[in-house]
Parts: C-alpha cells; sequence; structure tokens
C-alpha cells in the first residue's frame, strides 16, 4: 500500500472536522472568491445540506453495501451484454456465417476490424459528451442503441451489410468503457474502486461462459428460412435493449441523484470520497487540461500498455472459438470447448480485484497478469500437434483479460481535473480499440490454420506489457517525490474549511500539490 492511501484512512475521518472555526471561514471565503465556479458540484450539495455527520466505520460498511448492491448489478449486466454483443460475429462465424454470407478471403477479419475502427473514432466525441451530459443516461441510451444494432445483424445478407451492422455496434459500445470508469470512481475512494471494478469487469468472464452456451444452443436450431446465427443476434439485442432501459431509469448519474440514499447517507459518501481528489461533476470544460494530457507522460504509458494487452485480448476474444475449431473439433464442440476461458478470466479479475484493493501494486499484478499470457503464447505457437497443450495455451492467455481492468481503475485513480479525467478514459478506452484493430490483422488467410505469426504476437506483446508497468511504476514513484510530502497533506486535512474546499477545486493530479498517485 503506498503513501496515497494510507492517508485516505486520515482524510476519511478528519476531512470534515473545524471547517466552522471562525480562522477556516475567512480562509475559505477567500479561496472561494478565487475559485467558486470551479469546485465540483458535489461540495455545493455538500455546503447546501444540513446533514453534516462524520460516518462511522459501521455506517461507511453499511453504505458500501447499499451501493455495492444497487449499482454494481446494473455495471456488471452491461459489461456482460457488451461484451457477448461484440463477439458474437465469433461465435456467428462457427455458426456458418461466413458461408452463408459468402464471405471471401479476409472480409471476417475486417469485419471484426471495423467495429474497432468506428469504437475509436467515437471516442472522440465521447470525450466531450461525457463531461457535458449525465454519465447514466448517456450509457443507458448507447445500451439500447447498440442493441438494436446487435439485433439488425440478422439481417445481414451480404459482407456490406455485416459491416454496417459492425459499425454501428461500435459506434455505440464506445460509451461503455469511459462511463462506467467514471460512474465507478464517484462511489468509492481509490483502494475500495479496485474489487467493485473487477466485478462489474468479470461480466466479460460470464459472457465469454454464456457465448458459449448461446452458441451451442442456437447451433442446434435448423430453420431453412431463419439460421441459428440469425436467431441468436435478434434474441441477444433484445436482452441488451431491457438492460439499456434499465440503465436508463434506474443507475443514477452522480450520488447527489440517488434515490436508494437519505440525505444524510449522500453527504457521508461525499465526505469519504473527497480524499480522491479528483471530483464528481464539473461541467466547466477547461482547455488548459485538455493540452496537458498532451504532456503528461503517465497517460501515454497506459496507452501504450492498453495496446500491447489488447492486441492480445483481441486475438482471443475474436478468433478463439476459431482456433479451437482448427484443433479439428466440430463448430458446437468448438463453442462449448471454449467456456473455460470464461472461468479463467472471472478468477484472474476478481483475484487481481482484489489483490490490488488489500496490497495496492497495481504494477506487480499486471506483469504477474503477463506471465501466464507468455506462456500461453508459447504454448500456442510452438506446441505443434500437441491439443491439449494448445488448448491450455488459449485458457492461460485469457488470464491477460485481468489486466485491463487494473488499467481502467488506474487510469480513474490517477487522473484528476474533470475535463482531463473525461479525455483520459476516452484516450486509454480508444487506445484498447487500437489494440484490437491489430490484433485480428494479424490473422491472415495466408496463415491458415495454424496462424503462427498471430501467435507469437500474443507472445511477444505480453513480455513488452510486463515491461512497461514496471516503467510505470518507476514513474510514479518519481512523480510522488516531487509532490508535496505526506505530512503537508495530513496537515492540509487538519486544517479545516480551505482543505475541504480544496479536496473539491478542479485541479489536475500534475497541478494538485498534494495528489498522490497509487500504484
Amino acid at each position: 500500500m503506498n503513501a496515497h492511501e494510507k492517508v485516505e484512512v486520515v482524510s476519511d475521518t478528519k476531512a470534515d472536522t473545524s471547517s466552522s472555526s471562525s480562522q477556516g471561514q475567512g480562509i475559505g471565503d477567500k479561496f472561494h472568491a478565487q475559485h467558486g465556479n470551479h469546485l465540483d458540484q458535489a461540495y455545493w450539495y455538500v455546503q447546501d445540506s444540513q446533514n453534516v455527520v462524520e460516518a462511522t466505520p459501521r455506517e461507511l460498511r453499511s453504505l458500501r453495501r447499499k451501493i455495492d448492491f444497487w449499482i454494481v448489478p446494473i455495471m456488471f449486466c452491461c459489461y456482460t451484454m457488451q461484451f457477448i454483443d461484440k463477439v458474437s460475429l465469433n461465435y456467428a462465424a462457427v455458426m456458418g456465417l461466413n458461408k452463408e454470407l459468402k464471405l471471401k478471403s479476409n472480409e471476417f477479419s475486417n469485419a471484426a476490424t471495423w467495429f474497432f475502427i468506428a469504437f475509436l473514432i467515437a471516442e472522440v466525441p465521447n470525450a466531450i459528451i461525457l463531461q457535458r451530459v449525465p454519465v447514466a443516461k448517456w450509457l443507458g441510451a448507447n445500451v439500447v442503441l447498440w442493441g438494436i444494432a446487435t439485433a439488425c445483424t440478422a439481417a445481414a445478407h451480404n459482407y456490406a451489410s455485416l459491416l454496417a451492422a459492425r459499425i454501428f455496434l461500435g459506434i455505440f459500445e464506445a460509451a461503455i468503457a469511459p462511463s462506467l470508469i467514471l460512474i465507478s470512481s464517484q462511489w468509492y475512494t481509490k483502494s475500495e474502486a479496485a474489487p467493485r471494478f473487477s466485478i462489474w469487469y468479470a461480466g466479460l468472464g460470464l459472457g465469454q461462459i454464456i457465448g458459449g452456451i448461446v452458441s451451442y444452443a442456437f447451433q442446434q436450431v435448423k430453420h431453412p428460412a431463419f439460421s441459428g446465427w440469425k436467431i441468436m443476434f435478434v434474441v441477444l439485442g433484445l436482452v441488451t435493449v431491457i438492460i439499456g432501459f434499465v440503465t436508463f431509469f434506474f443507475l443514477p448519474d452522480t450520488p447527489m441523484q440517488a434515490r436508494f440514499l437519505s440525505e444524510a447517507e449522500k453527504v457521508m459518501l461525499l465526505k469519504h470520497v473527497a480524499v480522491n481528489q479528483t471530483g464528481i461533476r464539473n461541467k466547466h470544460y477547461k482547455w488548459s487540461q485538455a493540452l496537458e494530457v498532451l504532456r503528461d507522460p503517465q497517460l501515454w504509458l497506459m496507452v501504450l500498455l492498453t495496446i500491447l494487452i489488447s492486441i492480445s485480448s483481441g486475438v482471443i476474444t475474436t478468433y478463439s472459438a476459431t482456433l479451437i475449431r482448427n484443433f479439428g473439433y466440430k463448430p458446437p464442440t468448438a463453442a462449448l470447448l471454449n467456456m473455460p476461458s470464461g472461468i479463467v478470466s472471472i478468477a484472474s479479475t476478481l483475484i487481481v480485484g482484489y489483490g490490488v484493493r488489500h496490497t495496492s501494486n497495481r504494477w506487480a499484478w499486471i506483469a504477474a497478469c503477463c506471465l501466464p499470457g507468455i506462456l500461453g503464447g508459447g504454448l500456442m505457437s510452438f506446441a505443434k500437434g500437441n491439443k491439449a497443450a494448445q488448448l491450455a495455451g488459449i485458457y492461460m492467455v485469457n488470464v491477460i483479460t485481468a489486466t485491463l481492468i487494473v488499467i481502467y481503475q488506474w487510469t480513474g485513480a490517477n487522473v484528476a481535473g474533470q475535463t482531463k479525467r473525461v479525455i483520459s478514459v476516452a484516450l486509454v478506452s480508444g487506445s484498447f480499440s487500437v489494440g484490437n484493430i491489430i490484433g485480428p490483422q494479424t490473422f491472415q488467410a495466408k496463415d491458415a490454420p495454424d496462424y503462427i505469426p498471430a501467435k507469437i504476437t500474443v507472445l511477444a506483446t505480453q513480455a513488452a506489457a510486463a515491461v512497461i508497468s514496471v516503467v510505470l511504476f518507476l514513474y510514479y514513484v518519481w512523480a510522488n517525490k516531487r509532490k508535496a510530502p505526506v505530512s503537508v497533506i495530513r496537515d492540509n486535512v487538519d486544517a479545516g474549511g480551505q482543505s475541504e474546499e480544496r479536496l473539491w477545486e478542479d485541479q489536475t493530479d500534475m497541478q494538485n500539490r498534494t495528489f498522490r498517485y497509487v500504484y
């Protein structure tokens, strides 16, 4: 556990003390005159509330359980369906889509790639829109729209129509990661957030399991006019639309708008998470923060790390069922054999999430997850003729899925300033797309059926990702040493009114001398 996370304990219990002192009021008034327009909406909510009470540890535990019950399941369902809808093309391929649509050469790879090109382009407007509109409403609307796009894939009758459906799916799914990162970061301190990120991200693993079952089930459907893969797209789309409406109407945009919390609970929560110094909501778009993104080394290291990880995840999520089928298994069996990948993803994601919660060391968890990815890539590449070893390699590579949620949570924890945060989460999410654009393109028709270059790519990118995680760790250690000492943070918390305003000021992590990077 690093210095900032240790300070959370101090801040949680002292952030609201002595704010009523006359000296604190004088300093606070002067500070407000200079910075009031740039304070977070959460600060004004707390100031206007009559329920300014200090939460006990027991009350905070009860509050976390209530939030976990209302918030996390909805995010989990959204992420589960975005994964299933995204990789449904993988399952449709083993169900006869390629043959029925008469896809040629690399057209299937191109369809998979264009999803991520659309996803990447759509992150540009997301980086602006997410600061201006209610985040949960924006997420819910996009979930409904990508559900419709998924259902419409059933109407594809050639390469062009399939491509159109995948492009629209990519545009709407682009909102998922930035929205969930911003929403999750509002409700928990940095260390508390790690396991909650992991829970909703475990929807990816459940999606792999459900996807295998769904694919197997719909392969049993034999209808001359409406193929099994078409029925699958329609059913998945309808389920997604329902989840989208639930998200739109029941997921709060901010803690201040949570109908399931009392006024006293809202204030307790806001004072508890104020220590993050990352804010809740601020609509003032600051170009200075946007430009700071360009000169922040941590973000470009995070972008590179995300691309390297995503190249491998793109290979596995798009082509795992195809790889297994090429081992000589029939399509229904290939779909079922892909299901253990989901179990590996869920287990690794939850272990890493709870590991970060109790030990921090995000960089070490990422490096540790890359090791099975390296070994799995080696088995896939060089264990020719050994089905069991190659299958084990595919399962082992799925451990790397846990690294992406660490990157998402790391970004949410280490970037402050509302404009900079929104751009940063969109940038990292877009980097995920870049990796997934590169990954499927390593699968070229001329390399079938072994696809050795693609498998070696998995091995190499995981090794490079482990190195970058260590570089990030060293950067954060260096950056924290340039900040104010931990003792200054404690003194600021003890100071009362002025420090409470500073906790909610819309400063970036680079501007705020008391901000601590976690690693």
